[in-house]
């Protein structure tokens, strides 16, 4: 059974860090794209950041590119989303996300993520 569990988040003052934890089984986390989205209150969700299947390669959207890493320990099956210099901006419930079924090629199309996660809240004051 598939199973994507968040944790990580929490309070923190502008300009402070964080590490996203996404523990994932079921499957293999190195073996498909994975993903973290956010969704801010009254906007849409949003890809933040992505890892490939395959070649590793990333994917950040502009407004996190320079602060956030996202990265996988395949020992322990999870995924990572460290995110410094953090700005009120990223407030937003955070979800990770897996392709098990092959369909992400390139950028975050939330339609090629069939496998998400319940969410962790990520507050920035300034």
């Amino acid at each position: 059974q598939v199973q994507l569990v968040e944790s990580g988040g929490g309070s923190v003052q502008a300009g402070g860090s964080l590490r996203l934890s996404c523990e994932a089984s079921g499957f293999t986390v190195s073996t498909y794209s994975m993903g973290w989205f956010r969704q801010a209150p009254g906007k849409e969700r949003e890809g933040v950041a992505a890892i490939y299947a395959g070649t590793g390669s990333t994917y950040y959207v502009w407004s996190v590119k320079g602060r956030f890493t996202i990265s996988r320990d395949n020992a322990k099956n999870t995924l990572y989303l460290q995110m410094n210099n953090l700005k009120p901006e990223d407030t937003a419930m955070y979800y990770c996300a897996a392709d098990l079924e092959g369909r992400v090629i390139a950028g975050m199309y939330e339609a090629d993520f069939g496998y998400w996660g319940q969410g962790t809240l990520v507050t920035v004051s300034s």
